[in-house]
C-alpha cells in the first residue's frame, strides 16, 4: 500500500485514560504514603510534600529559606557530608517551595535505600540551621535578586500578581532586597517546627516499590512526630478585591518591555477550569497558539508569546506574558486584546477545535509516561483532594467541549475592564 504523504491522517481523540492507581498506606505516626508501583528499572522517587508554601510564612523568604537550608546540614551531618553521601551512592536529593507547598525529593537505587533514606529523613527532621550556611545563602540569593531585578520580564512576574491579589494578600506579598537582612536562623527553626512535621506531612512513592519500603519507612521515620504549633490561617483570612487597571513600569534603558495581562480566576476545582484550559490553549497555551501566530509568526513583534492558568490551592489565575521591542509595545498589546475579541465575538472552527483537543490530549497522555510523571500527576491532584476521576472527566470535557461554550467562557472570563495590564520598559 501507498501512503500519500500530501494528506494528513485523521484525527482520533484519546478515549479514555486507565493510569496506575496508588496503594495508600498510613505509617505508624499517622503519615499517608501513596506507592505507585510501576517501573522497569530499580530506581524509586520518595518525596516529602508539607504544608509549608509561602502562604503560611507571616515575614517574607521564611519559606523559601527554609526548604533550601534543610540540605545545608544537620545535627550530625555538615551539608559537604550529606552531599558527599548522596553522590556516593548514585543518588539525588532536591529540595523546593512554591506559594503553598513544601518539598523534598529523594531519587534512589533501591539497593542503597538503607543508606540513602536515613539521609533524607535526617535532613526533614533535624535540619542545624547554621549561621555560617544561613549567611551564604543569604547573600548568594540576594546578589542572584539584583541582577534579575534590573530585567523588565522579573520585574514583570513579581509585580503582576501584587497587582490581582495586592500588597497584603499571601500570593501578592513580594520580597525587597531588605528583606534579606532580616531573616534570621530563629524565623527558619520556627517555620520548620510549626510545617515541616508529620501533620503536615505526604508521602508519595514512585518507581519499583521494594516489599520492605513501608518498613524502612516506619523505621527512620518513627522520631517524626506532630509538632503542637498550628498552620497560620490565611485560609480564613478575607482579602478585599482588587480593581483591574492598566499600570507602567518605566525602566529607561531596556530594549524590550515586558507584557502582563491577566486576572485573578479559581483553581482546577472549579467546574469551568478544564474548558477554560481548551480556551487558554488556542488562545496563547501552545507554539501553534492564535497569539504565537499573530504577533510572532505574522507582526514579527516577539520571540514568543504564551498564555496561562495557574492553579493554586486557595485562588487561581490566568495570563498572557511576552516580551516585545520597546516600539511595538503599545501594537503588541492592541494585538493581544484583537485575539480575545475574536474569541468572544466567533466559534472557533472545528478544524482549529480538533487540532487543540488532539494537541492537549496527547500532551496529557505524555504526561501519564512512567511512574515518575504518574506521581507528578497525583501530586497535583492530591494537594487539592482530588483522584484519578478528575483526570478522567478532564479527558471527557476536553473531547466534548463545543466552539459555543468556549465563546460564553471567553465573554464571561476574559472581558477586557476584568483585566489587569502590566507594562514594563521605556
Amino acid at each position: 500500500m501507498t501512503i500519500n504523504r500530501q494528506t494528513a491522517p485523521d484525527i482520533e481523540f484519546v478515549k479514555g485514560i486507565n493510569p496506575v492507581e496508588p496503594e495508600f498506606i498510613t505509617l505508624d505516626n499517622g503519615i499517608p504514603v501513596y506507592l505507585i508501583n510501576s517501573a522497569n528499572q530499580d530506581l524509586v522517587k520518595i518525596e516529602l510534600l508539607f504544608e509549608a508554601g509561602k502562604w503560611y510564612e507571616e515575614k517574607p523568604l521564611v519559606a523559601t529559606f527554609t526548604s533550601k537550608m534543610l540540605k545545608e546540614g544537620t545535627r550530625s551531618m555538615t551539608s559537604g557530608q550529606i552531599a558527599d553521601r548522596i553522590d556516593y551512592y548514585g543518588a539525588h536529593m532536591e529540595t523546593s517551595a512554591d506559594k503553598d507547598m513544601g518539598y523534598i525529593s529523594l531519587y534512589t537505587l533501591n539497593k542503597h535505600l538503607e543508606h540513602t533514606l536515613p539521609v533524607l529523613a535526617d535532613v526533614v527532621m533535624n535540619p542545624a540551621f547554621t549561621a555560617g550556611e544561613l549567611e551564604t545563602l543569604r547573600q548568594n540569593r540576594m546578589q542572584r535578586f539584583i541582577v534579575n531585578n534590573e530585567k523588565v520580564r522579573y520585574l514583570a512576574k513579581r509585580k503582576f500578581n501584587t497587582l490581582i491579589y495586592g500588597h497584603e494578600h499571601p500570593y501578592g506579598r513580594i520580597f525587597e532586597v531588605e528583606d534579606f537582612a532580616g531573616i534570621r536562623r530563629e524565623d527558619l527553626v520556627d517555620f520548620h517546627a510549626s510545617h515541616y512535621s508529620a501533620r503536615h506531612c505526604k508521602i508519595i512513592a514512585a518507581g519499583s516499590i521494594r516489599p520492605d519500603f513501608i518498613t524502612l519507612l516506619n523505621k527512620h521515620f518513627s522520631g517524626f512526630l506532630s509538632q503542637q504549633t498550628g498552620i497560620n490561617p490565611n485560609g480564613k483570612i478575607s482579602f478585599p478585591a482588587v480593581d483591574p487597571a492598566k499600570n507602567k513600569i518605566t525602566k529607561q534603558d531596556a530594549v524590550q518591555s515586558a507584557i502582563r495581562i491577566g486576572r485573578t480566576l479559581f483553581n482546577k476545582t472549579h467546574a469551568d477550569y478544564a474548558r477554560l484550559k481548551v480556551l487558554n490553549t488556542i488562545l496563547g497555551g501552545y507554539f501553534g497558539s492564535r497569539l504565537m501566530t499573530n504577533i510572532r509568526e505574522e507582526k514579527g513583534y516577539t520571540y514568543g508569546i504564551g498564555s496561562g492558568i495557574v492553579s493554586l490551592q486557595h485562588s487561581g489565575y490566568f495570563f498572557i506574558s511576552s516580551e516585545v521591542g520597546a516600539e511595538v509595545t503599545t501594537d503588541a498589546v492592541k494585538e493581544v486584546y484583537h485575539e480575545i475579541d475574536r474569541l468572544q465575538q466567533d466559534l472557533v472552527p472545528a478544524d482549529e477545535l480538533d487540532l487543540v483537543k488532539n494537541y492537549m490530549l496527547g500532551t496529557f497522555l505524555r504526561s501519564l509516561d512512567g511512574a515518575f510523571a504518574l506521581s507528578e500527576n497525583y501530586k497535583g491532584l492530591l494537594e487539592y483532594g482530588l483522584d484519578y476521576d478528575y483526570l478522567r472527566k478532564f479527558v471527557d470535557v476536553v473531547r466534548s467541549v463545543t466552539p459555543e461554550e468556549l465563546r460564553d467562557l471567553a465573554g464571561k472570563y476574559l472581558n477586557t475592564r476584568d483585566l489587569t495590564e502590566l507594562t514594563v520598559g521605556k
